[in-house]
């Protein structure tokens, strides 16, 4: 894992929020995580504890999204460090997907239907 030195944090470090208050992981850790996790795909639970709580690393996450720290940060690593970006997976989770009913396939059978010929059908089992 290519992790962020703190010469290359340096350079970076204008564009990150203050930190105020009762922190216990420094901007350059959070972003090794944040790489971290960008890199090998793990679940929020399911990453290491050596980088500490997952809930506080997702709150940070999602306060920097709300604040659009994380489109600076990029374009602070693409200039500052020339690192380039490139974006060329995309996945789709089909519970979070609406599709068309048309797309479906053909619709199920629901209504059980008599023979044709009510002597080869025998005694109805089916009200």
């Amino acid at each position: 894992m290519q992790e962020l030195t703190r010469k290359q944090y340096e350079k970076i470090k204008e564009v990150l929020p203050v930190q105020r208050g009762n922190v216990r992981i420094d901007n350059l850790t959070f972003l090794n995580v944040i790489f971290y996790i960008a890199e090998n795909g793990c679940k929020w639970r399911k990453f290491p504890e050596k980088f500490g709580n997952w809930f506080t690393i997702d709150r940070r996450m999602q306060r920097w999204a709300d604040l659009d720290v994380w489109s600076r940060v990029l374009k602070a690593l693409q200039s500052e460090l020339s690192i380039e970006f490139d974006i060329s997976a995309l996945s789709l989770d089909s519970t979070s997907v609406k599709v068309h009913p048309g797309d479906m396939g053909p619709l199920k059978k629901t209504a059980n239907k008599p023979s044709a010929k009510v002597a080869a059908a025998g005694i109805q089992k089916f009200i």
